[in-house]
């Protein structure tokens, strides 16, 4: 697909945008609708936006990990467990996210919703899926701190501005592209991906061509305690492994934001059927493919800089570093230290964005579903950045394996109870619907075999972390998250024998949900509140009759809001 091809595609979606936002309605759930519009908070991504082809997606979301964490991260995990640990644990690593991360990739694009929707119906219920809200919402003021961290010390290298200032100018940068939503972030994405590319594959490779002995040095690295210089020898064991694994598996939430791009794929249809799947497949859990690769990458050059000086590895983490020494190699030392400065620049402006909006999001969808009250994306923009900025300013990398260990349990206790639920309880054991289900008032407002799983195996692994159960198990506090989180889905699922998934089976619409390739419709609806139309798979019929008595219908955004309840429907027995 040529570049112009795709600027068309992403510009033909911000026409229907403007004509989408020039409808006018009144009230607050009209308020709502009108400023999500774009953004589709809360709700299913109708097909009338969905106007980019598979390739256009895939590339916007695959230009979302560009971040450079992953090297400070495959840095820290080789230099305090050695690289044979490291290497295993970032396999292991791998092998999860994609077990874990297919099932969910593939909900999304097939039925055009965000892992916060697939999670209620899968297993959390309407109101249980807030929890895994804020899980996710951490998940990206985190990184958003650790990107922006990388990018205050490449301003700080290049341009001497104070780390404490680097930390203020690198979030308030991020704030104006995000504020225009998903089109400017899909321009953004693809724009500048093959910089990015060339910034960082070349100088890598050229490295490891003209330093081939670095290969034998970076598979013989032990470890080492980076307060003294001394090695540490470290063997490969299983405990090692565990540890490095943990510290990498703190991004197996990066799957949601994967999907916040993939839930705008077009419908599956037999012409495009193959590059549907190849879309699907790579921007979804094929990301940790060039994860890990990052990880790996970073652990070399931190090893290479060690091997030139030990008194380089309390700097051998830092991303920036790494680049100004490849860079080096072959340039002068004021030309190596401008192109370092641009790449990190751009790595970080690149995932900080999506970090910013996903992250402004999962709060959005929190704070509404509890108080009933839409408050605009905006306002949990600046919130989300804000404790970025704290935590950068706490000197976040000062503890960094610390905080990604204690927060992978909660991630992956999340991720893999709704992996879990989806290819066992909807797939193989039949129990859970198979066809997603978001909407208020069709679901229970809380299921225990999500919520219940989630609550155990992310309790159970932190007490692990914490050291409550000995020392000898800490390291494996992450494998207890995983194994419960897949274990207990299923047997809490059969032990209430599916009740709690569906309040009704019935919405009340006469109209299919689906066509005839199985894709979520497109026939449109008048929402009783708004008075704008949606799409059917986003409405639902109202418990409140029209003025002469005919049934109505109301979108999920405002039924969301409907602090009184009296449109939402009763249960079925």
């Amino acid at each position: 697909m040529s570049r112009e091809s795709i600027r068309r595609e992403i510009d033909d979606v911000g026409d229907i945008e403007n004509a989408e936002h020039s409808i006018i309605a009144t009230g607050a759930q009209a308020a709502a609708a009108r400023e999500s519009l774009e953004d589709y908070t809360l709700r299913f991504a109708p097909r009338s936006y969905r106007k980019w082809g598979p390739g256009v997606v895939a590339i916007s979301a695959l230009g979302g990990i560009a971040y450079l964490a992953d090297f400070a991260i495959g840095a820290n995990v080789g230099i305090a467990n050695g690289t044979g640990n490291a290497l295993l644990g970032i396999g292991f690593f791998a092998i999860v996210i994609v077990l874990t991360g297919y099932p969910l990739a593939y909900y999304a694009a097939r039925y055009n919703i965000d892992l916060d929707l697939i999670t209620r119906g899968s297993g959390f219920g309407y109101y249980g899926s807030v929890l895994t809200n804020v899980i996710f919402a951490s998940f990206t003021f985190i990184f958003f701190a650790l990107e922006g961290s990388i990018m205050a010390q490449g301003l700080n290298l290049g341009l001497h501005i104070p780390l404490w200032l680097g930390y203020l100018l690198s979030s308030v940068l991020i704030i104006p592209l995000v504020i225009y939503g998903m089109n400017t972030l899909a321009k953004l994405q693809v724009w500048t991906t093959p910089l990015w590319l060339i910034m960082m594959v070349l100088p890598f490779a050229y490295l490891v061509i003209k330093h081939p002995d670095a290969i034998g040095d970076f598979f013989a690295f032990s470890g080492m305690d980076t307060a003294t210089g001394e090695p540490l020898n470290k063997g490969v064991s299983f405990a090692g492994t565990m540890l490095a694994a943990g510290v990498c598996l703190s991004l197996i939430a990066q799957i949601a934001e994967q999907i916040d791009y993939l839930r705008f794929m077009p419908p599956r249809t037999p012409e495009n059927n193959r590059k549907w799947w190849i879309a699907t497949l790579t921007a979804g859990p094929g990301w940790v493919f060039f994860g890990a690769i990052k990880q790996v990458v970073g652990l070399f050059l931190a090893v290479y800089l060690i091997g030139i000086s030990v008194d380089n590895a309390g700097i051998a983490n830092q991303p920036v570093h790494q680049f100004v020494e490849i860079y080096e190699d072959f340039l002068p030392h004021w030309l190596a230290l401008t192109l370092a400065v641009i790449l990190v620049v751009i790595s970080q402006i690149k995932i900080n964005v999506t970090n910013a909006y996903s992250g402004s999001l999962a709060w959005t969808n929190a704070f509404t579903r509890v108080t009933k009250t839409y408050p605009g994306r905006l306002v949990f923009l600046f919130f989300n950045v804000a404790i970025a900025i704290v935590l950068m300013e706490a000197n976040m990398f000062s503890f960094l394996n610390n905080l990604l260990n204690f927060y992978a349990n909660c991630g992956i206790a999340w991720v893999a109870v709704v992996a879990s639920d989806i290819a066992i309880n909807k797939y193989l054991l039949g129990i859970s619907p198979k066809q997603p289900e978001f909407r208020r008032g069709m679901i229970y407002n809380v299921n225990p075999v999500g919520f219940g799983s989630l609550i155990v195996s992310a309790g159970a692994s932190i007490l692990v972390f914490f050291h409550v159960f000995g020392d000898t198990i800490q390291p494996y506090s992450p494998l207890v998250a995983l194994v419960l989180a897949l274990v207990l889905p299923p047997i809490l699922a059969i032990a209430t024998k599916g009740k709690y998934y569906l309040r009704r089976t019935d919405d009340g619409i006469d109209i299919p949900m689906h066509d005839e390739h199985g894709n979520p419709t497109d026939a449109r609806l008048t929402c009783c509140v708004t008075g704008i139309d949606f799409e059917r798979p986003d409405m639902i019929a109202s418990a409140v009759p029209g003025p002469n008595g005919e049934k109505q219908y109301i979108s999920s955004l405002a039924l969301s809001c409907d602090k009184s309840g009296e449109h939402v429907l009763p249960a079925q027995k």
